[in-house]
């Protein structure tokens, strides 16, 4: 208490408004992080499928792959394309440096060509 006789909070409550405020910054980056890992399956598993099919048809794999994803998924994708069978790694953006290049997305897709007779 100070001489008035009123109770003096000492900076207790800017402490906890600014704890508060790095909380909810670190679970904003954290959602964000989420969101970019989601829309990275999504745009693996568009490219296994593209891939996949392009295979089947006797078209490159890789190149069906590359063109079913816009913007940065073809700068961060691997493609991997045998005897009908695809697999694609997409590395989603990373707004954490420690989680860069640990973080990958990997999605497989099969098709089978149907046998064809006379």
């Amino acid at each position: 208490m100070n001489r008035n006789g009123r109770e003096i909070d000492g900076g207790q409550a800017t402490i906890e408004v600014v704890g508060g405020a790095v909380v909810l910054v670190i679970a904003g980056l954290l959602g964000l992080q989420l969101l970019g890992a989601g829309y990275a399956a999504v745009m693996a598993g568009n490219a296994a499928e593209a891939a996949a099919l392009a295979a089947a048809n006797g078209r490159n794999a890789r190149k069906a792959a590359l063109d079913a994803v816009p913007g940065w998924p073809a700068r961060a994708i691997s493609v991997r394309a045998a005897g009908g069978r695809v697999r694609v790694e997409l590395r989603p953006p990373s707004l954490f440096g420690m989680l860069g290049g640990r973080l990958a997305i990997v999605e497989h897709a099969m098709v089978r060509t149907p046998k064809r007779t006379l």
